[in-house]
């Protein structure tokens, strides 16, 4: 461990991320479990990127079968990437049945703004003070992980998260319009500084925010404000996407509400890298024009293959009504956990939160003790949030209701032994 630590120091140089204090060395996963080099078992509820689980096979097939037949760009004709794309639009609604595939959520993420500005004529964006996009240089503007280099772009406005134990407001039935009422702030700031107003960008289920307790009508008020200011609704699927939310395929139907761009990226391809944008015909026309762009990867023959496999896999194996079932048995089962440190437990489907406090002040410390405690259980899981106090649960979604018991009997004896 210590000898690959300094190797991968050596090679990638400083203040390259790990999980856990003492880092995971994991060599195999299979469905909902990872193994560590010494052969320990661990329950993975942190990683949505094996959506459909760890290596399965039949991911693992279309990949290898395509890659020994062809894999190039779209510069040729291609089966593959019309299939995908009549199979993946028509799982939208809103008239979202054009997309571009990518490679990642961030470029994703950046297509999606530069569609904005080609729809609008405008350059001003809008997103969250707590959240995270990506990592293009356009998309950081938008992130709070790390404040850009000279700070923060004169044309990104970051309005105040919501939140469940503090919402904006005072209260969570006024916290929609204390929302849309910073958005109407930031909107009217972007104007007077002669930006003008290009659109929105949001993760449907607040997911970096911390997934917060919001009512499916939460967005109304944003959305008209959005709309009467002549912006684009920039939905960022990433996370709550496929079928995450357990009652539907995407956050923003879960929330009511119809984008005009639709950005998906890590679940689609199980591990292999590859995102898209979908959106309306007029939007798409407004992009082309406007920009030459075009990806040599994105849309190639084995991501659409791994892509289509996913699809199939989600359907043939009931996925979605999976996650619904298995999300609701891990809610209720955490609920359940009597600690003086549990502030709040929420969630939708397979993504699910837990949030810790101490004397009403949030308690990062003790996630972070517990996310130690969990791994050296033999539980996977994270933090999220503003103060990084919020844990967060996002596993594979083959996850059954036997893995949130379990879930639930670990955390318990990690709380209990907390001091």
């Amino acid at each position: 461990m210590t000898d690959l630590l300094a190797r991968r120091a050596a090679v990638l140089g400083p203040n390259m991320p790990t999980f856990y204090t003492k880092p995971l060395h994991l060599v195999r996963g299979q469905g909902v479990h990872v193994w560590d080099a010494d052969g320990r078992q661990y329950l993975d509820c942190y990683n949505n990127v094996p959506h459909v689980g760890h290596c399965h096979p039949k991911v693992v097939d279309a990949v290898a079968s395509q890659a020994a037949t062809l894999n190039t760009h779209t510069r040729y004709l291609h089966e593959g990437i019309v299939t995908y794309a009549e199979r993946l639009t028509a799982k939208f609604d809103h008239d979202l049945d054009q997309l571009i595939m990518v490679c990642t959520g961030s470029e994703a993420n950046d297509i999606a703004i530069r569609m904005a500005h080609a729809v609008t004529g405008k350059v001003g964006i809008i997103s969250t003070d707590n959240t995270y996009h990506g990592n293009t240089h356009l998309v950081t503007q938008l992130s709070s992980r790390k404040p850009p280099i000279g700070g923060y772009a004169p044309f990104v406005k970051r309005v105040p998260s919501p939140d469940t134990l503090r919402p904006l407001g005072g209260s969570l039935a006024a916290q929609g319009q204390a929302f849309a009422a910073s958005v109407q702030d930031a909107i009217d700031a972007l104007v007077a500084e002669g930006h003008g107003f290009a659109g929105f960008m949001f993760c449907p289920v607040f997911a970096n925010e911390g997934l917060h307790d919001l009512d499916p009508a939460f967005l109304q008020p944003v959305a008209q404000v959005v709309r009467k200011a002549g912006g684009l609704l920039l939905c960022d699927e990433v996370q709550p996407g496929f079928g995450r939310c357990g009652s539907h395929w995407w956050g923003h139907d879960r929330m009511n509400i119809a984008p005009d761009v639709v950005t998906l990226g890590k679940p689609m391809g199980n591990g292999h890298p590859v995102a898209a944008v979908v959106t309306r015909p007029d939007v798409m026309a407004a992009f082309r024009n406007a920009f030459g762009y075009f990806n040599t990867f994105g849309g190639n023959p084995v991501s659409c293959a791994a892509a289509s496999a996913v699809l199939d896999i989600i359907e043939d194996e009931g996925l979605v009504e999976n996650a619904f079932q298995s999300g609701r048995a891990l809610t209720e089962n955490l609920a359940s956990l009597n600690h003086p440190v549990v502030a709040s437990v929420r969630g939708t489907g397979l993504f699910v939160a837990l949030e810790v406090e101490r004397d009403g002040v949030p308690a990062t410390d003790v996630a972070a003790t517990i996310v130690e405690g969990m791994k050296d259980a033999g539980v996977l899981m994270g933090r999220t949030g503003r103060h990084g106090n919020t844990l967060k649960f996002r596993p594979p979604l083959p996850f059954s209701k036997d893995h949130a018991a379990q879930v639930a009997q670990t955390l318990d004896t990690v709380l209990r032994g907390l001091p």
